[in-house]
């Protein structure tokens, strides 16, 4: 029998860990209603300590019974995790991988006959309930199963849905993005200590200002064009500043970037390590 309130979190790292947080702290599900698995026993221990959730080593034992079955391991440990439990998820259930670059199709193809399969990929400020996924069906999911991931996953921060060939190109827009903006914070925060400012002095203006200015974007829903010109004075240092950047082809750089990313994502999905 599926309960349709039990979730599985099999493979309880940073982002699975951080799902159980969200389902709980929004009251969409109670401590009895979670299942997590962790491949150590004090790992196991943690998790139960910390959420009062069951847990345990077995992912088998995790997932039976669980209307949602969220698959959140490493992708090279997928297929270990596959075949333990492949055979005995049934129609009824439905499976959401979070397991970057690998398909549907493959996951479906480890399961029973008509299981829904549900692929996401989200960022790595899901940890702390900012992040955003993208979200596709697989041959057997419908409206049902999307709207389920899609609530669960929204504990996690923003969802978009999205056609499976599209999510290369968000793992390489929002899934790495998180490493583009760190970058560019640590060029800002080294910049700030060559005109003198302290480390610490520096780091708060850079990340505060990163902070503030995507929640401008978001929350005003203001085009970045919009912010950019507001900020810019005829003649001022914001100007002369965006002049360098231009100059050294900053843009063009994260065009290319970014398209690299995606190729490098394709790659690995067709298998090439």
């Amino acid at each position: 029998m599926v309960d349709e309130r039990k979730i599985a979190i099999l493979g309880a790292g940073r982002i699975g860990e951080a799902l159980v947080t969200g389902l709980l702290s929004s009251g969409w599900r109670e401590t009895g209603e979670i299942a997590a698995t962790a491949r150590r026993a004090e790992r196991v221990a943690e998790l139960r300590e910390r959420h009062g959730i069951e847990a345990t080593l077995s992912n088998r034992d995790a997932a039976a019974g669980a209307a949602l079955v969220v698959i959140a391991v490493k992708p090279q440990d997928l297929d270990a995790l596959l075949a333990e439990v492949g055979e005995h998820i049934v129609p009824e259930q439905t499976v959401l991988s979070v397991a970057a670059a690998i398909t549907t199709a493959k996951i479906e193809s480890r399961l029973s006959a008509g299981v829904p399969v549900v692929r996401a990929m989200p960022n790595t400020p899901s940890t702390v309930h900012e992040g955003i996924a993208g979200l596709c069906a697989g041959a057997h999911a419908g409206a049902a199963q999307l709207d389920l991931a899609e609530e669960a996953l929204s504990h996690l921060g923003a969802v978009v849905r999205v056609p499976e060939d599209a999510l290369d190109a968000i793992t390489a827009v929002s899934g790495s993005g998180p490493a583009y903006f760190a970058l560019l914070a640590e060029a800002m925060i080294e910049a700030g200590i060559l005109l003198g400012l302290s480390r610490e002095i520096s780091t708060q203006l850079v990340v505060q200002t990163m902070f503030g200015t995507a929640k401008q974007l978001r929350d005003e829903k203001m085009h970045p064009v919009e912010l950019r010109e507001m900020v810019t004075s005829p003649g001022g240092t914001t100007i002369a500043a965006i002049r360098e950047l231009e100059m050294a082809g900053v843009r063009a750089a994260f065009l290319n970037a970014i398209q690299a990313a995606m190729v490098r994502a394709r790659e690995l999905a067709a298998g090439e390590r």
